[in-house]
């Protein structure tokens, strides 16, 4: 029985890498972070509308449920003049350096 449980505990934790490792692909990391700092940094630092938000702020998880679900409730038209690829990119960036991820960062 001890077996059967091991076996079960370590297919969930493979399952659980597989998916959070497949959750944000096809970004530009680079490319993301050159986007952040140029649009959306201005709204994001202490003091200002938006609040201090860096790749910190979340865990891969939560950016991958802000990019699928959330979206920017707080000013949905900020995001509108991003391309699908472009906001794949700052997702990208994101969670590569969440804080959780192996590289956590702010955006300096």
């Amino acid at each position: 029985m001890k077996r059967i449980s091991k076996i079960i505990a370590c297919l969930a934790i493979v399952a659980l890498a597989a998916t959070s490792a497949l959750a944000a692909e096809g970004g530009n990391p680079k490319k993301g972070k050159y986007l952040y700092k140029k649009n959306c940094k201005v709204c994001h630092v202490a003091g200002a509308a938006g609040g201090a938000l860096t790749p910190l702020s979340k865990t891969q998880r939560q950016w991958d449920r802000f990019f699928e679900k959330d979206g920017h409730k707080a000013a949905p038209e900020a995001i509108k003049s991003f391309s699908p690829q472009d906001l794949k990119d700052i997702q990208q960036f994101l969670y590569d350096h969440a804080a959780d991820s192996d590289q956590p960062e702010t955006c300096g």
